[in-house]
């Protein structure tokens, strides 16, 4: 009985070995895939994977696909290949003829070569804040040559250009310093005046556009008057053509119907006699006029009705 026991025992401490070793077994091989799959870095379309030993760089993928990397000593961390926006913190500047104004801008940046940017910024918050330095001095530099009416004024604003200047200075800055970014544009989005500014800022605005208005208002007063002048030209000359052609016309008539009249009479020379006669009946003779006339007048032998 006590050696079926014992039988009984060896067999379940066999089984026990079995399990622990197949158990020992597999938790290997887990951590042995667990171990291949954290060697295993994938990058993606629009990043730079940075694989860093003991801190310092050691390896940065560029291109995308799978990569390796030694597991537990090397570590990845992500940086982007898009292009970001910085919105840099609005700060107050001093005119050309000292007046304030509160300037917001924002950039528009990307890194151009990683291993630069980690070794001189670490981080991009680090990049960024090195660029946004740049950029607020720059700012400040150059629309503290200008007017406050010049960089409010939106058809006398030079903006455009200044923007390209700021960018292409900040770029230069970077460059000098081996920050490994780049800034691709660089706008002033807002320009806002303290407070206490304002009304006076407001005032300007006014007389400016009260005096733009002037200008149309006079330009067109003056526009007025000259085609008003053009127009009264043009008429008396229409009109001087148009007596002139009805004289002409008119003369042409009174020749044609002379010419007409000398036909007619030259025929018969007594019918004219008697219509000239006529004639000066209608001018002399109206209702309050006395005549006398001898009786052998021709006139009289007319009304009284004597003809041979």
């Amino acid at each position: 009985m006590s050696e079926v026991i014992y039988n009984e025992n060896e067999k379940q401490k066999n089984d026990l070995k079995k399990y622990i070793k197949v158990g020992v077994t597999l938790i290997a091989a887990i951590g042995l895939l667990l171990l291949g799959l954290s060697s295993v870095v994938i990058a993606k379309e629009g990043e730079y994977k940075v694989v860093r030993q003991f801190g310092d760089v050691v390896k940065i993928h560029e291109n995308p696909g799978l990569k390796f990397k030694i597991p537990l000593l090397q570590e990845v961390s992500t940086l982007s290949k898009k292009k970001m926006v910085y919105d840099v913190d609005e700060k107050e500047i001093t005119t050309l003829d000292k007046k304030r104004m509160i300037i917001d801008n924002y950039a528009i940046w990307s890194i151009s070569d990683p291993e630069k940017m980690i070794s001189n910024a670490r981080t991009e918050m680090n990049a960024e804040a090195r660029m946004g330095e740049f950029i607020f001095s720059i700012v400040r530099s150059e629309l503290g040559k200008m007017d406050f009416s010049e960089i409010i004024n939106e058809e006398e604003s030079s903006r455009g250009v200044l923007n390209e200047e700021i960018t292409a200075r900040v770029n230069e800055y970077l460059e000098r310093d081996n920050y490994g970014i780049v800034v691709d544009d660089v706008r002033i989005k807002r320009s806002d005046l303290p407070e206490a500014n304002e009304e006076a800022v407001f005032n300007q605005m006014i007389t400016d556009r009260e005096k733009i208005a002037q200008q149309y208002l006079s330009e067109g007063e003056a526009d007025k008057s000259r085609i008003r002048a053009e127009v009264d030209r043009e008429v008396k000359e229409m009109l001087s053509t148009a007596r002139a052609d009805a004289e002409k016309i008119r003369a042409e008539g009174e020749q044609e119907a002379a010419q007409i009249y000398n036909d007619s009479f030259s025929k018969d020379p007594e019918f004219y006699q008697l219509y000239r006669t006529l004639e000066s009946y209608k001018k002399t003779v109206d209702g309050e006029t006395t005549i006398i006339l001898p009786q052998d007048s021709p006139y009289a032998e007319l009304l009284l009705g004597y003809f041979e």
